[in-house]
């Protein structure tokens, strides 16, 4: 199968727009925010940039992409109307996701914030049954995170628990990101098999759909969730080119969200793809 490498780029063009802007930097893949991170109202998905989207993407090799839910979505909210807006905007981002079906759309699971997470993980999965339908094609990702202040995620435990409360959890899968778990205390630097075994053996290695590709400015165990460019963090060059080459990993969609333009994300494409042992 051949690498699977993109990054995060901007929808306010449309899905052909970005398609080509990932085509034009030696991207197969992208991802992008389903609306302004920091929430508010989704422009309008046009029908036919939709179709043109899927003709480029048939002839340039765009198989899969990603799309992000904002930032400020907490499903797991005290608040029980922070919770509300969540489950709609995540309802109505799922809906607008299948007119592109089979791709993937990949959240934050929320911050419990004093609840405690087995509260929180309750939360969420009840946000979940109410939007999961039998005939979704979207793959929806939990994403594995820092543990930065009263995060769930933390933990391959707290993923799987939310995993199963959830009743079509066949629609669900899990987003490794590479910076995240070295802050949360999994050692990919040193112990990758053995992080990889653990996730296998807590999650299950099937679930794992895609990987966020990120160094971090902080070290192992930090809890804090800063991302670094390519070879420029804790994480290092070394580490990063056995995670693209793993067994295990290489054949996923790897998405840069490294503090980067598009020009940066294309040099690091470049430079991962000279890494990459076929």
């Amino acid at each position: 199968m051949s690498f699977t490498i993109g990054c995060h780029l901007s929808a306010s063009k449309g899905f052909l727009d970005m398609a080509q802007t990932a085509a034009s930097i030696g991207a197969n893949t992208f991802q992008f925010f389903t609306r302004n991170p920091r929430g508010g109202q989704a422009k309008p998905v046009d029908p036919a940039d939709v179709e043109a989207f899927q003709k480029f993407s048939k002839d340039n090799g765009i198989n899969v992409i990603l799309a992000h839910a904002p930032y400020t979505l907490n499903f797991c909210a005290a608040r029980p109307e922070i919770r509300a807006f969540a489950r709609e905007t995540l309802a109505d981002d799922i809906k607008r996701m299948e007119m592109v079906p089979g791709n993937m759309y990949n959240f934050h699971p929320g911050s419990h914030v004093q609840q405690g997470p087995e509260i929180a993980i309750d939360f969420i999965a009840e946000t979940l049954n109410a939007v999961l339908t039998p005939e979704l094609t979207t793959t929806v990702l939990l994403e594995t995170m820092a543990g930065k202040g009263s995060e769930v995620g933390r933990t391959f435990e707290e993923l799987r628990a939310i995993i199963d409360k959830v009743n079509l959890s066949d629609k669900l899968g899990v987003c490794l990101d590479t910076c995240h778990v070295n802050d949360a205390g999994y050692d990919i630097v040193n112990a990758l098999d053995d992080v990889l075994e653990e996730f296998d053996k807590v999650i299950g290695i099937d679930r794992l759909k895609a990987v966020h590709l990120n160094d971090s400015k902080n070290p192992f165990g930090s809890h804090k969730d800063r991302h670094e460019t390519i070879g420029n963090g804790y994480i290092g060059a070394d580490a990063i080119k056995r995670i693209i080459n793993h067994p295990t990993l290489r054949d996923l969609p790897f998405f840069l969200e490294t503090p980067n333009e598009v020009p940066g994300y294309a040099q690091e494409i470049a430079l991962l793809k000279s890494w990459r042992v076929e």
